[in-house]
């Protein structure tokens, strides 16, 4: 009986204890999901929306071109390119799906086993072949999560995987995962990844790459081809092997991308033209208006400048500065008994390490490990450095010039040898402009952009010495002097102030034309005395100079204020345009990376009827020349291809032909054209191909001078050249081309402004620290054989022309008005000359203390907020608070909007 009972107890237990497990089982199977809905309830607040996902953002580099479509810069690594899912090529999807996510189309977002993985990598920090997320849950982390690896991070990561399956499809997921993800080398998303490490467009891809591209998602570093190149192939062939037992590929597929090499040919673009002052001047502004962004929106960005002007500029600038080093003795080497590879090359100056002085001769390596000889001829310039003022003996042989391991600077020659050179310490600028638009043709902000960066062109605030002479004159001339005026250069006294004329020798009375081409110093005071201050003042704001650099003073006829050589360039434009104010700007057109027109200057002209009345000429021959070109660039294709096609057969029915394919050796044009089929993503690909430029009407360019003031200083400035200041200029052989030499007081600052009614050309040479250029370096000596140089390229060809007194803009100068403000309303206090005519542009407004101050001018270029683009109305650009001053040419009047 007691047996029976213990039985009996025991079946009672036995049954509690599995009802209790079973009820407890039931509890944990309810709890799971209670528990996973609850934290999920909690965390949807949280989550983000998918619709902010729905589209990827292209992202290509900057591209910067000459007028001529010569790459001049380039900026931004990102490339990322989005595709459609019809787009994606099966055998990619397959490759992905091996590698990362058999299971995608079956599961729900969360793959219980990728789960396990990931759990497992979070602790042990695992490193498997297979990845141990979803796609999905790639898409979520790559979308809205860091890529630190937590438990709450992989938990958010579910959740939310689990809501982007719920909105979106399976197709969709997958298309944004494809789109976004990383993939090294800059690249985010396939198609950039084809791009960047093969050149290739994704139809063009074989398996093997495929699979490559395939495995770098999960550590891009790791297994980069470029970097990892046989960790690399051991991921690929592991993806090609899954590829195969998952029934995507057949067994020939597989052995022949098991087979196949790496075959990597990287995406590399190269400049045509290095032109950094120009490409960084475009990179800062348009950057300043839209934020960096801008660097990675695939815009392609034509400018004014064409690329044969700018190397004339570039070159001219750099033998004025070779010549005056020349001038002024060798400084000595640089080092000695260092490293070659510390010192890089700058400009056409290699750097070079002495091995051997002989007696007429020395010896130097290159950093390329080439052995060259410097001749005597290459050398003997070198006179010891001791002042700006002096200079030793010259030299009598190569050891008191070099020694051996010093550390120099050699320049090719003409005939294919060398020359010594150093490193200039002084600086120059070069800005030239069309006179007719304010087009920049060419601008030099220095030696060496790597050198230096500093744009002396736009942000070099010097005194612009007796190139502001002509301004000055100008004034007086638009208030009734004439040429022949007479004006005294006997000595005068200010106060304590003596000025003199630079030879020290005063000409009595003479003519003020004679005054100005002979630069008299005491003709130019006496003319301000003359004509006011203030009202020269607000002429060379009229120009284009800042006014609040001008000072009140009478030494502003000698050029005591400051001023940039663009602003200079841009006074000078106005003389040879027949008086009219343009502004200069250096954006001529946008497109975006599909070739598409975002933007076209349309610029104030100094003659907008000249130019509207060949409008309908100018756009039929665009048109013309447009279709042309496409049609010889097609026949060129097909030529080219048949061309292709012949030598290949060729090829392979002579098995002894000397053209080696595989090596690249000798590698013949046929082989090249037919790789370009197959290399459909390199970098030729991605050129600017713009469309026909169809110009609209333009608007006037506002009158600052006369007709008549404008000739008339046009033809003294041509005086300057013929029998003044600047006679060297003659000998380019022109009589149609007129400027002014500038020299500051103790020769810190060397000027030359010149021009011809095509090209307005400034020059700048000096220190950055403002000290002596030396004794005798004048513009005329510094400054003009940098002008002549680069005028002696630009006006080759040209046909002789001069500026016209005929007014051809049929334009007038504007009124010019003194009004006082007052309680009951405005009074007219003076007015100009009633033979002006109505004013094109608002009336100037002098007020009572009633103006708020100005602000300080800024050196960089003006932004403009993205959500205000400029308006180019011809009411807005010519009212007083908006009238443009060149501190630096703007990029356009009216930008696009950047895309978001």
């Amino acid at each position: 009986m007691t047996k029976k009972n213990a039985t009996v107890r025991l079946i009672h237990f036995l049954v509690g204890l599995f009802i209790a497990c079973l009820a407890l089982a039931v509890i944990l199977a309810l709890a799971v999901p209670i528990g996973f809905y609850g934290m999920a309830m909690y965390l949807s607040p949280t989550l983000p929306s998918t619709q902010e996902i729905k589209t990827a953002n292209l992202e290509m580099p900057l591209q910067i071109y000459s007028s001529d479509d010569k790459l001049i810069g380039q900026y931004g690594n990102r490339l990322s390119l989005p595709i459609t899912f019809d787009e994606i090529p099966e055998d990619l999807t397959h490759a992905f799906l091996a590698a990362e996510d058999a299971s995608f189309f079956q599961h729900s977002g969360i793959s219980i086993k990728g789960l396990g993985r990931a759990v497992t990598e979070v602790v042990t920090d695992d490193d498997s072949q297979t990845g141990g997320s979803t796609i999905t849950m790639q898409v979520a982390k790559n979308y809205f999560l860091s890529s630190e690896r937590t438990l709450n991070r992989k938990l958010t990561e579910l959740f939310l995987a689990r809501k982007i399956e719920d909105e979106l499809s399976k197709n969709d997921i997958l298309t944004l995962y494809v789109n976004k993800i990383y993939l090294g080398e800059g690249a985010y998303g396939i198609r950039a990844a084809a791009k960047k490490y093969y050149s290739k467009s994704l139809e063009s891809l074989t398996i093997a790459e495929m699979a490559m591209l395939a495995g770098l998602p999960k550590a891009p570093s790791k297994y980069n081809p470029v970097a990892n190149p046989s960790r690399a192939l051991t991921r690929r062939n592991w993806i090609i092997g899954r590829m195969h037992e998952l029934g995507y590929i057949n067994k020939a597929q597989h052995d022949e991308a098991i087979n196949a090499p790496i075959g990597i040919n990287l995406y590399q673009e190269k400049l045509d033209v290095n032109m950094p002052y120009l490409a960084e001047m475009t990179r800062s502004a348009l950057v300043d208006r839209y934020g960096e962004q801008v660097m990675h929106g695939g815009w392609r960005v034509r400018l004014t400048v064409d690329s044969k002007a700018q190397t004339d500029a570039e070159a001219s600038v750099l033998t004025g500065l070779v010549a005056y080093e020349h001038r002024h003795g060798w400084r000595g080497a640089e080092a000695n008994d260092e490293p070659l590879e510390n010192f890089r090359r700058y400009s056409n100056m290699s750097p070079a390490k002495v091995t051997k002085v002989n007696s007429r001769s020395f010896e130097a390596t290159m950093p390329s490990g080439e052995s060259i000889t410097v001749n005597w001829s290459g050398m003997s310039w070198a006179r010891k450095y001791i002042s700006a003022d002096r200079i030793g003996y010259f030299p009598s042989n190569a050891s008191q010039i070099v020694s051996k391991n010093d550390i120099i600077r050699l320049i090719p020659t003409a005939n294919g040898g060398w020359q010594l050179g150093q490193i200039p310490k002084v600086q120059g600028s070069l800005v030239s402009l069309n006179p007719e638009t304010g087009a920049v043709r060419a601008l030099i902000g220095g030696f060496d952009f790597n050198h230096s960066k500093f744009n002396r062109a736009l942000q070099g605030w010097r005194q612009p010495g007796s190139t502001i002479k002509p301004l000055v004159y100008t004034a007086a001339l638009e208030k009734g002097y004439r040429p022949d005026s007479i004006v005294s250069d006997r000595p005068i006294q200010v106060g304590d102030w003596k000025p003199k004329n630079s030879d020290g020798r005063f000409l009595g009375d003479i003519t003020l034309r004679r005054g100005l081409y002979l630069s008299r110093n005491l003709v130019s005071i006496r003319l301000l005395q003359a004509i006011g201050i203030s009202d020269v003042r607000n002429l060379l704001d009229e120009f284009g100079l800042d006014k609040e650099k001008l000072p009140t003073t009478l030494s502003l006829a000698l050029g005591a204020g400051q001023a940039t050589p663009l602003q200079m360039a841009t006074a000078y434009a106005t003389f040879a345009n027949g008086g009219h104010r343009v502004q200069p700007y250096f954006i001529e057109q946008i497109y975006n990376y599909n070739n598409k027109l975002l933007f076209q200057a349309n610029p104030q002209q100094a003659c907008a009827l000249c130019f509207n009345d060949q409008l309908d000429e100018v756009n039929k021959k665009l048109l013309e020349d447009y279709e042309l070109k496409k049609e010889n660039d097609s026949n060129a294709v097909d030529s080219s291809d048949e061309k292709a096609r012949s030598k290949a057969n060729s090829s392979n029915e002579n098995p002894d032909s000397d053209i080696d394919v595989e090596n690249g050796d000798n590698t013949s044009k046929a082989s090249k054209e037919m790789d370009l089929s197959i290399y459909d993503a390199s970098p030729e690909s991605d050129r600017l191909k713009a469309p026909v430029i169809q110009y609209v009407r333009a608007e006037q360019a506002p009158r600052i001078l006369k007709p008549r003031v404008a000739f008339e200083m046009a033809d003294i400035l041509r005086d300057v050249v013929q029998r003044g200041t600047a006679f060297k200029a003659k000998s380019l052989g022109r009589d149609d081309i007129g400027g002014k030499t500038g020299t500051t007081n103790e020769a810190k600052d060397a000027w030359f402004a010149g021009f011809h009614p095509t090209n307005a050309t400034v020059v700048w040479m000096g220190f950055d620290q403002p000290s002596t250029l030396g004794r005798r370096e004048y513009g005329g000596v510094a400054a003009l054989p940098v002008w002549m140089d680069f005028m002696k390229a630009q006006l080759k060809d040209t046909p002789h022309q001069w500026v016209s007194i005929n007014n051809r803009a049929k334009s007038k100068k504007q009124k010019q008005s003194i009004i006082e403000m007052i309680d009951e309303g405005v009074t007219d206090l003076e007015d100009e000359d009633a033979d002006i005519g109505k004013s094109e542009k608002p009336v100037k407004t002098t007020t009572q203390q009633r103006q708020p101050p100005t602000p300080k001018p800024v050196e960089m270029p003006e932004s403009t907020p993205v959500a205000k683009p400029t308006n180019n109305s011809s009411a807005n650009s010519n009212s007083p608070t908006q009238k443009p001053k060149p501190l630096a040419p703007t990029p356009v009047e009216r930008m696009p909007t950047m895309p978001e």
